[in-house]
This record gives C-alpha cells, sequence and structure tokens, in this order.
C-alpha cells in the first residue's frame, strides 16, 4: 500500500482558516512523525465579496475555490468547517469527507468592549451580524437590540468593533480561541439562548475519492462522536432542505454511554415563530436521527416557513 510522504493542505487564505490548517498539520506530525506538510492557500469568493452572500448561490461561496484546488490535484487535503459545507447539495463528485476532527465548542460568544453580558445590554445595543440564525434567535430573546449586518472574518469583524460599527459582536467560542482571542469574550451564550449552527466547531478533511494514500494517512485523526453529531446534523438540514437564509438551529450530542440526541429548531426571520424538536436515537443510526427530527419540525410547519423566506 502506497503511503503518503507529502501532503499539500488547501485553506481559506484568513487567519482563522490558517489556524485551523496549523492543528491538522500538529495533530498528523503526532500521528506519522516522517509525514511532510505544505499549506496552499486560497482566496474565495465568500472571502471577497462584503454583501449578501445568497446573492453569491450561499454558504458554497467559501468552498468552491478549495474544492477547485482539490479536484485540480494542486492540493491533497482541504480543511473546512462543517457549518460552512452546504448540506442541501452532495459533495463535489470525486470528493469525500476523510476525517471528522474532535469537535471544539459549539456556543456563540459575545464580545462587548465594556464587558457587559447578553442580558445586561440597553436597549438599541447595536449588536454587529449578519446571520441569520443569530438575527432571529435574538429578535425572538432580546428583541430590544438591533442588529446590524457585519461580514468578514472573526479578525476583520473584530477590527469593525474597535472602529465603532457596532457596539457589540456575537462570534462562535471556537473561532475565537482558534486565533487565539478568547480573552474577549464577555459572555457565552447557552445553547438554549443561542442554538448553534448545524455542524458547529466541527472541522472536516476533504480528499480525493481515489487517493487511497492520503485518506489512509489523514483518516487516523477522526474522531467517532463527531462523526455520529455532524451525520445526524447534516442529515437534519439536507432533509429540511433549507436555504443561506433559512434560520435553522440544532445540535447532536454524544453521551459517553453511546446514547446520541439531536434537537433542532427552525425560527421564522422575525424570531415571532419558534419550531424545536429534540428527540434520542435509541437504535436509529445517525442520519435516521437527522431525518426523524427534520420530519417532526415538518410537521410543525418548518417546511412552509423556509419556503416562504425570500432568498
Amino acid at each position: 500500500m502506497a503511503t503518503a510522504e507529502l501532503i499539500r493542505i488547501v485553506s481559506r487564505s484568513s487567519p482563522m482558516a490558517l489556524a485551523q490548517v496549523e492543528r491538522v498539520r500538529a495533530e498528523l506530525a503526532d500521528l506519522h512523525p516522517g509525514l511532510r506538510t505544505q499549506v496552499v492557500p486560497v482566496t474565495t469568493s465568500g472571502d471577497r465579496w462584503m454583501g449578501d452572500l445568497a446573492r453569491l448561490g450561499g454558504k458554497g461561496a467559501f468552498t468552491k475555490e478549495v474544492d477547485a484546488a482539490l479536484l485540480a490535484g494542486e492540493a491533497d487535503v482541504a480543511v473546512h468547517c462543517l457549518k460552512d459545507v452546504p448540506a442541501d447539495r452532495p459533495l463535489p463528485a470525486g470528493t469525500v469527507f476523510s476525517a471528522y476532527l474532535r469537535r471544539d465548542d459549539i456556543r456563540d460568544a459575545l464580545i462587548h468592549p465594556e464587558g457587559l453580558t447578553l442580558d445586561q445590554l440597553p436597549a438599541g445595543t447595536r449588536i454587529g451580524t449578519s446571520s441569520v440564525r443569530r438575527i432571529a434567535q435574538l429578535a425572538a430573546s432580546h428583541p430590544h437590540l438591533t442588529c446590524v449586518p457585519m461580514r468578514g472574518n472573526a479578525n476583520s469583524r473584530l477590527a469593525k468593533l474597535a472602529a465603532g460599527e457596532a457596539d457589540a459582536l456575537l462570534l462562535a467560542v471556537s473561532g475565537l480561541e482558534r486565533i487565539g482571542e478568547e480573552a474577549r469574550i464577555t459572555d457565552v451564550l447557552g445553547v438554549d439562548t443561542m442554538c448553534p449552527p448545524i455542524g458547529a466547531g466541527i472541522l472536516v478533511l476533504q480528499c480525493r475519492e481515489g487517493d487511497t494514500a492520503t485518506i489512509d494517512a489523514v483518516t487516523g485523526l477522526g474522531h467517532h462522536d463527531t462523526w455520529r453529531e455532524a451525520a445526524a446534523e447534516r442529515m437534519f438540514l439536507h432533509v429540511l432542505q433549507g436555504h443561506c437564509n433559512s434560520p435553522i438551529a440544532g445540535y447532536a450530542k454524544a453521551e459517553a454511554d453511546g446514547r446520541l440526541s439531536l434537537r433542532g429548531r427552525v425560527f421564522s426571520p422575525d424570531g415571532k415563530r419558534v419550531l424545536d424538536a429534540h428527540e434520542w436515537a435509541g437504535a436509529l443510526d445517525p442520519e435516521d436521527l437527522g431525518t426523524s427530527v427534520a420530519l417532526a419540525l415538518k410537521r410543525q410547519g418548518a417546511q412552509e416557513l423556509i419556503a416562504n423566506i425570500p432568498h
């Protein structure tokens, strides 16, 4: 069996993406001490475009160029944040996910320069976020706050906050930890307050289908419980056929004793309608659990709710 000697890792060129690649390189070095790795950075259309993501074709804007480099043979492995990989369409033909890394924190964090928590923010506070998931949940729980559109990577959002474009920011805890900015967090929001996006906190490695040497080299980085959680969540999103303007949230949790649960939520953009379902897998496999929770929400009217949101 051929073994890989050099693995070229393609990634978005933002500081966070490159930090994620460094984690993969470090884990690969531990697993295969003799293996060499090389970084192939690309800038995606999603990184260049600061407008509405839906106009670029949604989340795929962050993965398209990375996929192209992989398929063209310019790189061997792509590192993705799973939450940025669309679940409403299959992976590009000829590619597979070869490892789901151990999951990081799935929660969102508030950053407020004066150290206030979410519940302490006064009426009219401008929260910088373009996430329909965050906007809908804030509208439901904290309607006195105002969301102002803010895109760009975490570093550029922190710079916009410093420049006064917003009074506070909502960002993923895991992302802030990856770029070494967790000290700025003033409030970590529980999943009941801010339900996370599908795939939160999960890094996934993608390879060319026939590249068995690379797949064999990286498979050992995979974490079984993370794979189970990801499989349930992605099937949930797939069955709902959400688009990038759908406020859909949810998370699966694998317990130490092997049990698996999934909570799924769908919101109207104004937060006035909240659909909620929470089920345990029992004997179901992860994909069946995802399907079951999605169908529970469809019975509550999720399909019409999603269909009525322009995209």
